[in-house]
Formats: structure tokens, sequence, C-alpha cells
């Protein structure tokens, strides 16, 4: 199975915490490319190779790079860390450390890339004209935010989000590769 999710459920809340696998690699990547900066720009400022001064300028641009990366992502490597909680039910929220809102009351809900920290956040846009930012720190991929929102909050939407939502989700897809499958809506 392709799911990665890490989610606890506590009655009716479901926390979603970042996978043990997307934390290690977020933490190597990271720590891998300063590592190789580092090893670059030692090697270069030996000059013992015909190369040093690639190897030196490769470092220095690269560094700031991942220095600034590595900050953006600082806060993703607390343990235990909740990304976001789910109440279901008929008055169901989504709630963050930005807030909380109704699921009923969600016109339309995506997974962007910040251009500026390359980190995926999920925007939640309300009926209200409200926005809501929820960042992953990327400890959640494509698949399991999808997974996340068919599964825990789909059921719970308005008829015209769930049609907004129905546009944008492959269900083959998440069946073929994440072994998802939608469960009907129960009509009470």
């Amino acid at each position: 199975m392709h799911s990665l999710l890490n989610v606890k459920k506590d009655n009716e809340e479901i926390k979603i915490k970042g996978s043990k696998f997307m934390y290690g690699w977020i933490f190597l990547s990271l720590i891998g490319g300063i590592a190789a900066c580092l090893f670059l720009i030692t090697h270069g400022l030996k000059f013992d190779s015909k190369y040093s001064l690639f190897y030196l300028g490769g470092g220095i641009m690269c560094m700031p790079f991942f220095v600034y990366i590595t900050l953006w992502h600082l806060p993703a490597l607390i343990p235990g860390k909740i990304l976001l909680t789910i109440v279901q039910g008929e008055t169901g929220t989504i709630k963050s450390k930005k807030g909380s809102v109704l699921i009923k009351n969600i016109r339309n809900i995506n997974l962007i890339r910040n251009p500026l920290n390359l980190i995926n956040d999920i925007v939640i846009e309300t009926f209200d004209n409200k926005k809501m930012k929820i960042r992953t720190y990327n400890l959640i991929d494509d698949l399991d935010y999808e997974v996340i929102v068919d599964k825990y909050m789909y059921p719970y939407m308005t008829e015209n989000a769930r049609k907004v939502w129905d546009r944008k989700v492959n269900l083959e897809k998440l069946q073929r590769v994440a072994k998802y499958v939608r469960q009907e809506r129960k009509i009470d």
C-alpha cells in the first residue's frame, strides 16, 4: 500500500501527522545538501585540483539555498507535530494552529506549493470568502492529501464543494496507487 499517512484517531478527532518516512527524507535531504556544500567549499579551498574554483563556487552558491530551506523546515522536525485535526460529523471542523473552519463551510480545498519556500500548503477557501492555509512542511504527499480530503472531509462537504472536489481528484489513480476506494456516503 502506498499510503504513508500517520493518522491518530481519538474519539471523533482525527489527528494528521507527517509520515516517518517523509520526516527522514526531509531531514536527510536538508542535512545532506548542507554537508555537500561544506564538502565542496573545504575541498575547493585546498586548491589541489584544477576544478577547485568550481567546487568553491558551487558550494558557496548552493549553501544559502540549503540554509534558507532548512530554516523554513525546522518547525517540521519537531517530533509528534500535528499538522491538522479533523473532527468528523455533520458539524465537523478542520483545526490547525491558524484556526478552524467548518467542513460544511469549505467551498474549495487545494494543495499549493509556496514558491518562496517550496513548502506545500493546504489552502481552504470558505463560502464567506476567507482563506486558511495549513502548512504541511511537505510531510504529506499529494496522494495522501487526496486520501485525507476524500476519506475524512468529502462526506461532510456541501453538494457544490463535493462537485468541485470530484473534478480535481482522480479516484482511479488513488485506487491503483494508494489502494484507496471511496466509501459511499451514508444518508441518514
